[in-house]
């Protein structure tokens, strides 16, 4: 009636961090990725240089190499943006950061800008995941696929 014992829950809307086409995640090439070993999420393949923030929270890493940012959500979940595969053999050559760790970022903000050309010449794929680190806090999971627009397309839906 008053459904006061009904636990109430919250959608995660995860947007995509970069313009591009969005894949499984099970199709990265590299088994860490791809065997779900960090998390579970989606991978874009970036056709644009500048990766926003795919969610509200607050910066919790930035990798020294930059390639790899992490941002808890106010509800606690861990997302991280992996920018290409073996890109951390790179030591940070054709990354920019816009954001430091403990930065509180928006959907849309600014986190990096790469150097696709450079980045794909020398990395083993440009093909950058999206995952959810701490899956145990994720009662559903909905992952979309197909043409992403930064800020704008969601790519994962969460139920936690």
């Amino acid at each position: 009636m008053f459904n006061i014992f009904k636990k109430k829950t919250d959608k995660l809307l995860i947007k995509a961090p970069v313009d591009g086409d969005v894949v499984e995640i099970v199709d990265v090439p590299d088994e860490v990725f791809a065997q779900k070993l960090i998390g579970d999420g989606v991978a874009v393949i970036p056709e644009a240089d500048i990766f926003v923030s795919p969610v509200d929270g607050i910066v919790t890493a930035v990798f020294p190499t930059k390639h790899a940012i992490g941002i808890r959500t106010k509800e606690g979940i861990e997302v991280m943006i992996h920018v290409g595969i073996d890109t951390v053999k790179l030591n940070g050559e054709g990354f920019v950061t816009f954001v430091t760790e403990g930065d509180k970022v928006k959907v849309g903000d600014k986190l990096l800008k790469i150097e696709r050309t450079l980045i794909k010449s020398k990395a083993k794929s440009l093909v950058s995941p999206i995952v959810v680190t701490n899956m145990d806090r994720i009662k559903e999971f909905k992952k979309m696929t197909g043409k992403a627009t930064a800020g704008q397309t969601v790519v994962i839906e969460a139920v936690i």
